[in-house]
């Protein structure tokens, strides 16, 4: 194949006749990979390959050689991405590959590997559990995959999600981004948009393992005059029911290598704002002990804004699993395991009031309702006037809580 472009390449500074060969060479050149798995539409596209080549001295056999060879490199790099994937892409693998230079191809296979990878990692450390990968489309455009574990031996509930969705923005969810400063001019009220993301929420059994939350996204929206906004958000943060400080040392210090990578301001910056906007206000306190935050991210380039967020969902994994390894076989009591069920209470506090995600898809027409909620614990429980002991480990994780630390200086 690189060898016929070549040739291609070449004929094009030759003399007229052997330009237009060129020409022709070089469009059965991009259809033929494509085409060669096909039967007799493939076997057309080489002949009419080797035909437009005959005059460029590369023979038939020699042709065919070249197109098969690159038709069987595309499948393999294909097998290769859908073993990486727990489903196909929203978005056809073909369309993604054909596109792969555009940002939004290449954030929906950012999203779809990264959905792989956690759920891989954590049906190893519940290998007597397994994920249930359930894809779903969207009328009103797109589409996602959810996959869910329940009532493993490790895990009670972790959902990973991927979702591409696109269309009209709703009023409420168009007024609900300008409350946050976005100036979005609609034509005729409307304002198509285009949003991607990856999340997950992970609610272990044992009351040692804390609960791990992340979420890596791209919204686009087109405006009147057909300028795009964009931008990112996202972020990773722990919820353990007992303090382990060598756990949020390890989980802080691993998302600190991420934002590091990029800019030293990045990490203090990200992780002030994940302990702001994790607070549950009713309750003055946070929901976990933090870890990055950001929303709204649009500098300084998509592209480096794209790497910054690649880099963040790549440490997902480190960050977490080396922690469940660690306390998954820990033994706990029943006041240790009501002390957990206190605290999820808490969690479902927070993402019902407050978080942003929640809020706008709740808002999009259209949206999967069970997706969106599968964010919530399989139990959770209120008690009325609950107050742990002053100085028991209880209590200990509470002052935290309402008293962010440095965990990384």
């Amino acid at each position: 194949m690189a060898a016929a472009a070549q040739l291609l390449r070449g004929a094009a500074r030759c003399p007229p006749a052997l330009a237009l060969a060129a020409v022709a060479g070089r469009r059965a050149l991009g259809s033929a990979p494509r085409e060669a798995a096909a039967g007799r539409r493939g076997r057309r596209a080489v002949l009419a390959a080797a035909g437009a080549l005959g005059g460029l001295g590369l023979g038939l056999w020699q042709w065919q050689r070249a197109v098969m060879a690159a038709a069987e490199e595309d499948e393999k790099e294909e097998e290769e991405l859908r073993q990486r994937f727990m489903a196909p892409p929203v978005t056809g693998l073909r369309e993604l590959r054909r596109r792969r230079r555009e940002l939004r191809s290449r954030m929906e296979l950012l999203i779809m590997e990264t959905q792989g990878e956690v759920c891989r990692a954590l049906a190893a450390l519940d290998p007597g559990a397994s994920f249930a990968v359930d894809t779903w489309e969207r009328k009103e455009g797109g589409g996602g995959i959810s996959c869910v574990l329940q009532d493993g031996e490790v895990f009670e509930k972790a959902g990973v999600n991927v979702s591409v969705v696109f269309g009209l923005l709703s009023e409420e969810a168009a007024r609900q981004m300008r409350s946050r400063g976005k100036s979005l001019k609609a034509k005729d009220g409307k304002l198509p948009f285009c949003a991607m993301g990856v999340s997950s929420v992970i609610h272990p059994k044992n009351p040692h393992v804390p609960t791990m939350h992340f979420n890596y996204r791209y919204f686009e929206i087109e405006e009147a005059d057909g300028t795009k906004q964009w931008w990112f958000g996202g972020g990773t943060d722990l919820t353990p029911t007992y303090l382990n400080e060598e756990d949020a040392v390890h989980f802080h210090k691993t998302l600190k290598e991420a934002c590091d990578k990029h800019d030293l301001k990045l990490y203090p910056k990200y992780k002030k704002w994940c302990d702001d906007y994790f607070f549950i206000k009713h309750r003055g306190e946070r929901r976990g002990i933090g870890g990055i935050f950001f929303d709204d991210m649009d500098s300084p380039s998509k592209e480096e804004v794209f790497q910054f967020v690649k880099s963040c969902a790549k440490a997902v994994v480190p960050c977490y699993v080396p922690i469940v390894k660690k306390h998954c076989r820990d033994s706990f009591t029943p006041e240790e395991k009501l002390w957990q069920q206190l605290r999820r209470g808490r969690y479902v506090e927070f993402n019902l009031v407050y978080d942003r995600g929640t809020k706008f898809g709740l808002l999009t027409p259209g949206s999967r309702i069970e997706s969106i909620l599968m964010s919530l614990p399989l139990t959770a429980r209120w008690e009325y006037m609950h107050i742990p002991p002053e100085s028991s480990k209880e209590a200990e994780i509470l002052e935290v809580l309402r008293n962010p630390k440095d965990w990384v200086h």
